[in-house]
């Protein structure tokens, strides 16, 4: 028994791995993290932490100045671009740099001065077609919204082929996205005929409209101008009306939907620029005349040139003594531009303060279109003002802007338009 325990002992120590010996296979020894002194070494051998940090200076310096570069007008760009490129002789005119060897180069497309995005609601209107012109012609992108209510497709048709323009049949009651850096808000009927067909919709554009404008312009950082109207001082009391004057509006009137709608609408504006930083101008627009406008829409230049041209009498409402200011639209256009360029917030009049009453304009007229033109006398309308004459001596002092073209000049280039368009419609009538 002993001899068989000493064997099966002798077999389990046989078995056994003996500790003692190391294994064949040992893991690799972690390396060390490497010291800070070497680290160090590292970032300054061959001038490594300068290269960084010309990298971060170049960086920060494009993004604080792009944004300020980009607020730039037209004017201060093209001065700084002359100034920071006259010792390369630079040439903003012909966008081209002159390097002294006497071979003059274009210059890079990725380096142009940025063209700005413009939305213009009702751009397919009298005023709005005539703004986008002026954009257009100037470089910009812009975008054009419209509903077609007043506005029509011929006013922009000599667009449609310009890759920088866009048109959007869309109604600013409901909201749209869009990236742009400018909007004006110009979407409204303005003539009484048309504002006073659906009064609630005319309100709705107003203050919906608006809103849903100012909300755009606030969630990308765009700079909104607002085309109010001269109809805030409603029957005025004060002659000439100032920017200071608050107006004298029938709130319950048959106007009130334009009148009390386009003051809301000013609310809106300040209530967002106060509140939400919004950047916001103000123009309080007076009568405007010119090519493009509506044939029977209403207002009192428009009125008596096509009726002077179809040979019907002039329609004089009231007595006739009644006082309105005439501008032409590129003065208008002129200053809208100006405002949106300026760091003014407004309201600013924007109009010409020469000032004719009805029977005077109907003097002006028969002497442009034709002598023998006659008279008609009807009831006057309600709330009509009598009397409407802008103070622009704030818009003279901070915009550097005032009319240029007298009724006198104007006039012709309006009744041109209308001529043509008379005809056209008279031949698709077979008249």
């Amino acid at each position: 028994m002993k001899q068989l325990h000493k064997q099966m002992s002798s077999k389990r120590d046989d078995d056994t791995i003996p500790t003692s010996q190391s294994s064949p296979y040992s893991p690799k020894a972690l390396k060390h993290p490497r010291s800070l002194p070497r680290s160090l070494h590292y970032l300054f051998r061959e001038q490594r932490l300068l290269f960084i940090l010309v990298g971060i200076l170049i960086g920060s310096t494009f993004f604080i100045l792009q944004p300020s570069l980009s607020r730039l007008s037209p004017a201060e760009s093209t001065s700084l671009i002359a100034r920071s490129a006259s010792s390369t002789n630079y040439s903003p005119s012909r966008m081209s740099f002159n390097y002294g060897g006497g071979k003059t180069g274009r210059v890079p497309v990725g380096i142009n001065p940025r063209r700005l995005r413009i939305v213009v609601t009702g751009g397919a209107g009298f005023v709005g077609s005539h703004l986008v012109d002026k954009l257009i012609g100037r470089g910009d992108e812009v975008i054009v919204i419209d509903n077609f209510f007043t506005g029509r497709k011929e006013n922009l048709v000599h667009l449609f082929s310009n890759p920088r323009f866009e048109l959007i049949r869309h109604d600013v009651v409901e909201p749209i996205l869009l990236e742009v850096d400018q909007i004006y808000h110009l979407a409204c009927p303005a003539s009484p005929v048309h504002y006073k067909y659906n009064p609630v919709k005319t309100i709705k554009t107003n203050v919906m409209g608006t809103l849903n404008m100012l909300g755009l312009a606030k969630r990308v950082g765009a700079r909104f101008l607002l085309t109010s109207t001269s109809e805030v001082y409603g029957d005025p009391l004060e002659h000439p009306q100032k920017e200071t004057y608050w107006g004298n509006v029938n709130p319950i009137g048959e106007r009130s939907c334009y009148d009390e709608g386009k003051r809301t609408a000013e609310t809106l504006a300040m209530d967002y620029h106060r509140g939400a930083g919004v950047e916001v101008r103000i123009a309080r627009i007076f009568n405007t005349y010119g090519p493009r406008m509506c044939l029977d829409d209403g207002r009192v230049v428009s009125n008596f040139v096509a009726q002077t041209i179809r040979k019907h009498p002039m329609t004089v409402y009231g007595d006739g003594k009644q006082t309105r200011s005439f501008q032409y639209v590129s003065d208008l256009v002129d200053g809208l531009v100006a405002l949106m360029e300026n760091d003014h917030v407004g309201p600013f009049n924007l109009g010409n303060p020469g000032e004719f009453t009805m029977l005077e304009l109907a003097e002006v007229v028969k002497e442009v279109i034709d002598t023998s033109a006659t008279i008609e006398f009807k009831p006057n309308t309600a709330d009509d003002p009598h009397k409407r004459k802008p103070d622009i001596s704030k818009a003279k002092e901070l915009l550097n802007w005032e009319p240029k073209i007298s009724l006198r000049d104007g006039l012709p280039r309006m009744v041109s338009d209308f001529r043509n368009r008379i005809l056209n419609e008279d031949e698709g009538k077979g008249l």
